[in-house]
């Protein structure tokens, strides 16, 4: 990779569910460092590229790279498929992705959620892994908590353990699906607080985002998308502050009591 290549790169991506394209042709670049939000309606795609970025959802169309690296593909159309296993998982392990909805083992203590993927992924020293974990969760404010399962944390500290828990495989970039948005507003700001405190770290983050005053403060490149096309991107204080499209200005509109 050249030290130019951004860690993700999307060309020309396009994602159908049968005869409905939900992804019409969409190229987005993340640089090491860079924090790029996705906003936009429900249903404008922005799940779907973060989706098939990850390489958890199959594309019918367009490149995706990861530090310059293409992704391999067999097939065409609704066939296509990536080629190699192996560069999946390393791809996959590289992007770390936290969902909306936490997914943390309910059987397992929070120590033991941080480091399963280590361990059980990567193969790493079990010492070495606990170590990192309980610096982690110390991090994002939860370092008391490790002895305790998922049912015992309120929404806002169980959205924590899944942000220490992707920080626990060593990514290259973190994946952010709508990472606040199960959550009450006093909850929301602890995990915008830790989102924040990882982009003043220089982390490479992609974050969808219903939160615009959060895309606003931590973004240093922002897209809006529109029924599957990027209608207008910018840096935050252009989109936000002087918005060029009607539709993005509608949309900020709606959204400005969020």
């Amino acid at each position: 990779m050249s030290a130019q290549s951004p860690v993700i790169e999307i060309r020309n991506l396009h994602k159908a569910y049968g005869e409905l394209e939900v992804i019409k042709g969409v190229s987005i670049a993340a640089k090491k460092g860079d924090v790029v939000s996705l906003i936009g309606s429900s249903g404008s795609g922005k799940s779907t590229i973060l989706r098939c970025c990850n390489l958890l959802e199959d594309s019918q169309q367009g490149d995706i790279l990861f530090k310059g690296e293409p992704v391999t593909w067999k097939g065409t159309g609704h066939a296509r498929r990536p080629s190699d296993p192996k560069q999946v998982l390393r791809i996959r392990t590289n992007l770390s992705m936290v969902f909306q909805q936490f997914n943390l083992w309910a059987h397992m203590t929070i120590l033991q959620n941080v480091m399963e993927a280590p361990l059980t992924v990567l193969g790493r020293d079990r010492a070495e892994v606990e170590e990192a974990a309980r610096g982690y969760l110390d991090k994002v404010g939860i370092g008391d908590k490790c002895d305790v399962y998922p049912a015992q944390l309120s929404g806002g500290q169980q959205q924590r353990a899944a942000i220490a828990r992707a920080l626990c495989m060593e990514p290259e970039a973190l994946l952010f699906d709508e990472p606040t948005s199960a959550l009450d507003p006093e909850l929301e700001q602890e995990v915008i607080k830790v989102i924040k405190d990882l982009a003043r770290e220089g982390r490479t983050m992609m974050i969808v985002t219903h939160d615009m005053k959060m895309a606003a403060d931590v973004s240093d490149h922002v897209v809006f998308l529109h029924q599957g096309l990027i209608e207008e991107e910018g840096p935050p204080e252009t989109l936000f502050g002087a918005p060029k499209s009607e539709r993005l200005r509608g949309f900020l509109k709606s959204t400005t009591h969020v």
